[in-house]
């Protein structure tokens, strides 16, 4: 099979609607998508990206009425925050209806959803008739694909097409919430943080089991084949590999133990949206040079500095 990408979003259509995987472009990383309706097709994504089964997909929706139509029904503080936060990087755990397959959710009773802002997906998204399953476009595991050519680099030869709305504008995976009795609980954080939530609803929990009940919740996540080493002490961690053989992605200031073409500053000046932004092409970047270490200075743990650090602990060598 020979990948193309393009902007094409009635190929793109007709593709979905044929049963067959498009990857599409979101603000958070880039998915991998099927016709969420079709249990063939969503077994496609499964098969392409290697996954496991028992890992639930998110479902993306063009609207707030396309929710409505696979859920049994809305609590108050979801119909809050998805007022609030919709379109964006927001997904809603919510108890799905006899639409939603098995396999979308992994036989669990709740369903992962959310609307996209990407101008792209959403127009595609409006075209279908179906909601579309997209977890991240990448081989189960590795780094998320924040770019077509991430994508291309990775599932070339196994998707027909690759929707290409250029690099992602979050750049890491959305912000994963569920109710426990009405009451909001966060099962993976993301660019939209625990204080953002709890300024519109009130008091937020922080999900505490391992039971994976919705995607990013595994403990070996988002990894570079190159290992990755995180920590706050760079400069000793540095020491104990050859010089040469070692990248380091950092913030504010390069180290002076490594040369400056060795090094990825995320961010100057605080900003750790541009962090979130760059984080997973600067993983890409580094796992192509052939490095036999990747050394991560750890964020502030503040803010989505708190979500970064979830990640690249889930993506550190153990």
């Amino acid at each position: 099979m020979k990948t193309a990408i393009g902007t094409d979003i009635d190929y793109a259509r007709k593709l979905l609607t044929a049963g067959e995987l498009v990857a599409i472009p979101t603000e958070t990383v880039y998915g991998l998508a099927a016709n969420a309706f079709d249990e063939r097709a969503v077994a496609k994504i499964f098969s392409a990206k290697n996954r496991p089964l028992f890992n639930p997909l998110i479902v993306h929706v063009s609207g707030i009425d396309q929710v409505r139509s696979i859920v049994k029904h809305i609590p108050p503080a979801a119909e809050k925050l998805i007022a609030k936060f919709s379109p964006g990087p927001l997904t809603i755990l919510l108890p799905r209806n006899e639409k939603v397959p098995d396999i979308v959710t992994a036989g669990l009773p709740e369903v992962a959803i959310r609307i996209p802002s990407h101008p792209l997906t959403l127009e595609l998204l409006h075209k279908l008739d179906f909601p579309l399953a997209a977890p991240s476009a990448n081989p189960f595991g590795y780094i998320s694909p924040t770019s077509a050519q991430h994508v291309q680099k990775v599932l070339s030869g196994k998707i027909p097409y690759i929707l290409d709305g250029g690099k992602s504008n979050a750049g890491i995976e959305s912000t994963i919430v569920g109710f426990n009795n009405g009451s909001p609980v966060i099962y993976r954080q993301g660019i939209i943080t625990k204080e953002d939530m709890e300024e519109l609803v009130g008091p937020v929990a922080l999900n505490q089991s391992k039971k994976p009940v919705a995607p990013g919740m595994l403990e070996s996540h988002y990894s570079p084949h190159t290992a990755l080493y995180l920590s706050e002490d760079i400069d000793t961690l540095i020491q104990n590999f050859n010089s040469k053989e070692v990248g380091l992605i950092t913030y504010e200031d390069y180290s002076k133990l490594l040369p400056a073409e060795q090094q990825i500053l995320l961010y100057k000046s605080g900003d750790l949206n541009a962090a979130a932004r760059n984080l997973y092409a600067a993983l890409h970047e580094m796992d192509e040079r052939g490095y036999k270490a990747i050394v991560v200075k750890k964020l502030p743990e503040q803010g989505i500095g708190i979500a970064i650090n979830d990640r690249l602990t889930r993506a550190a060598h153990r």
